[in-house]
């Protein structure tokens, strides 16, 4: 008869949960994987991201297209086994009409944004694409630092298209958030020119 040590038991939420105060975490797969303390341009750059996007982060009005809930940082559970700590996420408020507020939020978000580190890049760029274009995420979006580029991924069907490619230095309407024309540097966390987003 074999002998050896029983399987180790996949993670879960909860054990994102029982993580010291000062460490953050994802589990992918069943395994929970600490993410490393973000360099500035990295904060940065998602701190800009919700900055640039925060006409959309309310009911529609004069201050903004609105529709909808925006935040950084917000653990979503894809499966009992693929929890992710996303650096900005949104909900469409027609989905979801009051913010969600539960841990880890169960409720699909509708975009996802994340800036690539070296520490993090294999995850977000395969393991996260993968579970985000399975789970049916409409829209995902990767800020690569370090090439300077962002893409934008749309959801059709059960598969990610590549909506649109910008750089520092141009400006665009992106999905879904096509309603601005988005000065694509401010995203990185560069200085806005003087002529700013503009509206249509």
């Amino acid at each position: 008869m074999a002998s050896g040590s029983p399987p180790k038991p996949q993670a879960t939420a909860a054990d994102l949960l029982g993580l010291p105060p000062d460490a953050v975490g994802e589990i992918f797969a069943g395994e929970v994987v600490e993410k490393a303390a973000p360099s500035f341009a990295h904060g940065q750059a998602q701190r800009s991201v919700g900055a640039r996007l925060d006409g959309f982060a309310r009911r529609p009005g004069k201050h903004g297209p609105g529709g909808w809930w925006l935040a950084t940082e917000v653990d979503v559970e894809y499966t009992l086994h693929d929890v992710y700590r996303h650096d900005v996420v949104g909900w469409r408020r027609e989905r979801a009409p009051a913010p969600p507020t539960e841990r880890p939020v169960k409720l699909l978000p509708d975009w996802v944004c994340e800036v690539l580190s070296p520490s993090n890049w294999a995850n977000d760029t395969v393991l996260k694409f993968r579970m985000l274009q399975q789970q049916g995420v409409p829209f995902y979006w990767v800020i690569d630092l370090e090439h300077r580029v962002l893409t934008v991924y749309e959801l059709a069907g059960s598969t990610y298209n590549v909506a649109a490619v910008a750089r520092p230095g141009e400006r665009a309407r992106l999905v879904p958030f096509h309603a601005l024309e988005l000065e694509v540097a401010t995203l990185f966390g560069d200085d806005p020119s003087d002529d700013d987003e503009r509206a249509p």
